[in-house]
């Protein structure tokens, strides 16, 4: 526990001024963060880290992730879309020539790594791009959740959500933690509204997006117990990996831009 409180206030003494900046020092953290989250997903597959594979991996996620303002100095025809599109295309000719060390199943996996991870560190920069308190709304609505889960499924959980995903969530911890994330955040957006809809839209949005972030973590939990790992990654000590810390955000944050909020 306490090398779990440790990691968690070094984390965030770097990551909320980052978050206050925004900018480009919140891209650049980004792109870091999606390059060790696929790095974890290449461990779990048993590539290289360093592999042409993963060399190629890290180029496509890194490109998911920067604003598209970043990206006008290519040519009309070498778009975001296009360009990762030519990297994934390299994946799969990485497959003919080096099929017995990496196969169609290695650039699939790859292939949703990429796109899951890197869509979901650029929603995270255009919800800060739409403002702080847009973006400490979508990680609000995770912490609340997570947090309220946890409490209340400890104190009164006693039917498992999904026992072979995650078998310590409970039904009632998850209606329980978002209901409590949506009672706190009903204060939160009366003193700082959020998105373009009115006071009860929102509310609405945000028990859909506390579910959405369940879903996240649950997500994971089945990328885990597939590979059969305990942590996607050892990065913060007590915390586990990238994927571990993210992984309901990646979902919320492209969910806020579904919904129309950023």
């Amino acid at each position: 526990m306490k090398t779990r409180v440790i990691t968690a206030v070094i984390a965030l003494a770097i990551f909320i001024p980052l978050i206050i900046i925004g900018h480009l020092p919140l891209t650049f953290a980004a792109m870091v963060l999606g390059v060790v989250a696929v790095s974890e997903v290449l461990i779990m597959k048993k590539i290289f880290v360093t592999s042409f594979a993963a060399i190629v991996s890290y180029l496509a996620v890194i490109l998911m992730i920067v604003p598209a303002g970043y990206l006008a100095f290519l040519p009309s025809q070498l778009n975001r879309l296009t360009t990762v599109y030519i990297l994934l295309m390299l994946l799969l000719l990485h497959t003919v020539f080096h099929k017995t060390r990496f196969s169609f199943d290695d650039a699939g996996v790859l292939t949703l790594a990429i796109i899951y991870i890197g869509m979901g560190f650029n929603a995270f920069i255009t919800a800060r791009a739409a403002g702080f308190w847009t973006l400490l709304y979508g990680m609000l609505i995770v912490w609340l959740t997570d947090s309220g889960a946890y409490l209340f499924g400890r104190q009164f959980g006693k039917h498992k959500l999904a026992p072979k995903v995650s078998p310590n969530k409970t039904w009632e911890g998850s209606i329980l933690g978002t209901v409590a994330a949506t009672v706190i955040l009903a204060v939160y957006l009366h003193f700082f509204p959020v998105g373009h809809l009115n006071f009860w839209l929102m509310l609405l949005v945000t028990v859909v997006l506390s579910v959405f972030g369940q879903l996240g973590d649950l997500i994971e939990s089945a990328l885990k117990r597939y590979y059969g790992v305990k942590d996607s990654g050892k990065i913060l000590p007590g915390h586990g990996g990238i994927l571990d810390r993210f992984d309901s955000m990646l979902v919320v944050m492209p969910a806020l831009y579904l919904l129309g909020i950023i």
